[in-house]
């Protein structure tokens, strides 16, 4: 219990702020390999501007563990177009509740707080990176 506290204090601690341009709003949260890890806390703040990207996922998935490296391709090709990003399904259960994630990968491209695009299963970069190229 100690080591897990410890890793979530160091979390907290190195959090990432992030500025992307076109987005009027600053995030605090934990960034791996370009992709935000998203919790309940911030979720909301974090889709409220711009183009906003989120797989959501399980680690139990193996077709969310598939997607995992092209939704990292995405975000270090995308840039400043648009946020990328994960939500943990069995760790953020009020956010999964409310947009009805039902089934694995689910992927939901907000604008502006608004869902624009959801797409259910796996998917190849090409279709995601059109997505958002469409809603820009």
């Amino acid at each position: 219990m100690k080591h897990l506290s410890y890793i979530l204090l160091v979390l907290i601690l190195f959090a990432v702020p992030a500025n992307i341009s076109g987005h009027k709003h600053i995030v605090t949260q934990n960034v791996s390999n370009g992709v935000y890890i998203l919790t309940d806390e911030n979720f909301d703040k974090t889709i409220k501007n711009g183009v906003v990207l989120v797989d959501f996922w399980a680690t139990w998935c193996g077709p969310c563990r598939i997607l995992a490296p092209i939704i990292e391709e995405i975000a270090s090709e995308i840039g400043k177009k648009a946020i990328i990003a994960k939500m943990d399904v069995d760790k953020n259960k009020i956010t999964s509740y409310k947009y009805n994630i039902q089934y694995l990968p689910t992927i939901i491209i907000f604008s502006n707080g608004k869902p624009v695009s959801r797409f259910v299963g796996l998917q190849n970069k090409e279709t995601l990176v059109n997505a958002i190229n469409n809603v820009q």
